[in-house]
């Protein structure tokens, strides 16, 4: 028996961390791969995500003994309306050459509240009713009150702004609808299954 695959996760907070560790583990399934993931830093914002992301990358390279080397590499920040493009790049940067064929990079553009709204037709099963989107906009804090707004609206306690959900949102999401609704989140997931399929 093949031993499971080992990942790290960075992200900017618990709102990626709770839609990454459900999306990465739903796609490893997938693709019949068992999984060890682990969160390496999750708070702090983007900032804090470069500066531990450093340290752990040189950890790892110092002494492989006590940090081993993952399979892969998961990280993830808001793009900001920046475009993912630019947000990706600025990861990219910090990366050093032995992770970089072993590393995936996420931006969801503007904001992770976004993933979570990407397929509108599972949230309304998971929730109860259909979120209001509407237009793209950029202001901190839009997508997050949206979601909440829907929990809310759906008549649940709003323990956790709609984090609560990501497993079952991400569960029932249809992926490429929700991929062909948000261009972020079908970079990364073609560049996980991806990944998945060479290991």
């Amino acid at each position: 028996m093949s031993r499971p695959l080992t990942a790290d996760l960075f992200v900017e907070d618990r709102a990626h961390e709770e839609f990454l560790k459900a999306m990465i583990s739903r796609i490893a399934t997938e693709q019949k791969k068992s999984l060890i993931l682990r969160v390496r830093s999750a708070r702090g914002g983007h900032p804090r995500v470069c500066e531990e992301l450093s340290l752990y990358q040189k950890s790892v390279l110092k002494a492989p003994e006590s940090l081993p080397m993952p399979d892969l590499l998961f990280v993830a920040i808001d793009a900001n309306c920046n475009r993912w493009s630019r947000a990706r790049r600025d990861i990219e940067k910090t990366i050093q050459p032995q992770f970089t064929g072993r590393t995936v990079i996420a931006c969801p553009d503007p904001h992770i509240e976004r993933w979570f709204l990407a397929d509108p037709d599972s949230f309304a099963q998971v929730v109860g009713v259909r979120p209001r989107i509407g237009k793209r906009k950029c202001e901190r804090g839009h997508y997050k009150a949206v979601l909440s707004k829907a929990i809310v609206d759906a008549g649940h306690p709003s323990t956790l702004g709609g984090m609560e959900f990501a497993r079952e949102l991400v569960g029932s999401m249809d992926l490429y609808r929700a991929g062909k609704n948000e261009a972020s989140l079908k970079h990364f997931l073609e560049d996980t299954i991806a990944h998945f399929r060479t290991l």
